[in-house]
């Protein structure tokens, strides 16, 4: 599914979002799936295309300047929260979840923070506050990113040698997010996204404030021997929850950082249990 944003000048671009092979249907309640860094939409195949055909549309995004869409790549948090507010104005969608994983966990925060009752439920995988990048690491995505790209997946993994995950049988999940790194990085020839991302997730201050402002539930969904975002790192958020009375539920899975592919059911449950799916 195609929609057409403007860019903060006023430019019209296409923002790409997958629908989990399901028609966009109105009458549905709506999830928006969010990205973490130098990722895009396939990441969440599984958990996608089970709850396009259990209930709920879905909107598998595709951030500006990453994969399909196209416009410019997001700066900020703040501004990658205005791109999901916008494409839920164009989708004609008027109060969705939102589920994040890594820097678009804090996306989905901040969002629901400027959105209020808008947003019903808001999933925040892999996460933590405050989302520091070690700034080898940032440097490497700016001058060496295939450096980068590999440090980071193997830092994101609880093995290199992972179970077959949402791909099937014979998937390697280091290998394949490998390849989806170059892809995406290689989509956009304009600036280096990889960087971006990292920069983003590194200076975003408002996480507190943002949880003490959302209105709806929160689920966390953290990685048991996550090591970009260990389980302790989600803590200051969930004491904000907890101490702001929110309505919140933890669910730790086994593996590392990418819980969608390395942990799919495991996720897709947590999920599932959140949102009242009993199918």
């Amino acid at each position: 599914m195609k929609l057409t944003l403007k860019t903060a000048a006023g430019h019209d671009y296409e923002a790409y979002a997958y629908t989990g092979g399901k028609a966009f249907d109105a009458a549905k309640p709506t999830l928006v799936f969010i990205h973490g860094v130098l990722n895009d939409h396939s990441v969440w195949i599984l958990q996608t295309r089970y709850l396009a055909h259990h209930g709920f549309n879905v909107l598998a995004v595709d951030l500006p300047g990453h994969g399909r869409s196209g416009g410019d790549a997001p700066t900020s948090v703040e501004e990658a929260a205005q791109f999901v507010a916008a494409l839920l104005d164009a989708a004609g969608v008027e109060h969705a979840g939102l589920i994040g994983h890594s820097w678009g966990s804090l996306i989905a925060l901040e969002t629901a923070a400027r959105l209020k009752d808008r947003i019903t439920y808001i999933a925040l995988v892999g996460t933590a506050f405050p989302m520091k990048v070690s700034p080898a690491l940032i440097e490497a995505s700016l001058n060496e990113p295939m450096k980068a790209l590999q440090m980071v997946n193997v830092f994101s993994r609880a093995t290199l040698s992972a179970p077959p995950s949402a791909l099937g049988p014979g998937t390697w999940v280091y290998g394949a997010s490998i390849a989806l790194g170059r892809r995406v990085l290689a989509s956009n020839t304009q600036v280096n996204i990889f960087h971006r991302g990292f920069v983003a997730c590194d200076s975003y201050a408002n996480g507190l404030e943002a949880m003490a402002a959302v209105t709806c539930p929160v689920l966390f969904v953290l990685g048991e021997t996550d090591q970009m975002t260990p389980p302790r790192a989600a803590k200051s958020l969930i004491d904000q929850a907890k101490a702001h009375d929110k309505t919140f539920t933890v669910a730790k899975v086994p593996m590392g950082h990418h819980q969608m592919t390395e942990s799919p059911e495991e996720t897709l449950d947590a999920l599932k249990a959140f949102l009242g799916v009993k199918a």
